[in-house]
């Protein structure tokens, strides 16, 4: 069964709130400088990042509706979709994981919806910053896994990545017992709650493995993406 797993997360790169800000380089006056940090450190100081991960072996791969199919033993979970079977191609194995930054993220966003929208705004950013640290740790501790296999990953992928569906969550979530382990829940609209909480699937390989992305084209999001807007990218 899985565990759920405590991070320790004591610092934000200040460079990825920016761009969750969409920073491009304007000048920021010392004021704002300072109310970041400021925001910044609040984050650090009500996070409660916690995660599961799993792994499973690769069952076998089918094909539904003309699309591939990748699917995981002793699990209902089953990955669909050209872009997650090309960045899964040749793994033998398959780390699951989930993470949020906690419930007590949401609290202070709506507090500051109510006194604040500027912090708002900067708080939001540092949670998403944070929540992506979490995912972090939780791929590292995937690696080590696949490490005392003599396996190595790739990087992590998440349902409405390419095209691989937002309804694999339920699923997903259900395969980690995360609604029990972590609190996360999910909307009519497949959104979780705690808001800043991330999912994702991770390949494990035989040799070294080229960490590769969904490209823009293959990405639900890209017309909507304010990066790709600004000139950047997700990976960037």
């Amino acid at each position: 069964m899985a565990g759920v797993e405590d991070y320790q997360i004591k610092a934000i790169d200040r460079s990825e709130v920016l761009r969750y800000l969409g920073y491009s380089g304007q000048e920021l006056t010392p004021e704002l400088d300072a109310r970041i940090d400021e925001v910044v450190a609040r984050c650090l100081c009500v996070a409660r990042p916690r995660g599961v991960t799993r792994v499973f072996e690769v069952a076998g791969h089918d094909e539904r509706d003309g699309l591939p199919v990748l699917k995981l033993a002793g699990t209902a979970l089953e990955l669909a979709g050209g872009s997650v079977a090309a960045h899964l191609g040749g793994a033998v194995a398959v780390g699951v994981l989930a993470v949020t930054a906690g419930l007590t993220v949401d609290v202070e966003l709506r507090r500051l919806s109510l006194t604040d929208r500027v912090d708002e705004v900067v708080f939001d950013a540092a949670g998403s910053a944070l929540v992506e640290c979490a995912a972090d740790a939780a791929e590292k501790s995937i690696a080590a896994q696949a490490a005392a296999r003599g396996l190595y990953i790739g990087s992590r992928f998440s349902p409405g990545y390419g095209d691989l569906p937002l309804d694999t969550q339920p699923v997903l979530l259900s395969t980690l017992d995360a609604g029990r382990l972590l609190g996360i829940t999910l909307s009519s609209s497949l959104l979780m709650s705690p808001t800043k909480s991330v999912t994702a699937v991770v390949g494990l390989f035989e040799e070294p493995h080229a960490k590769g992305y969904a490209r823009c084209d293959e990405c639900r999001a890209r017309l909507s993406c304010r990066l790709r807007a600004a000139g950047r990218f997700c990976w960037d």
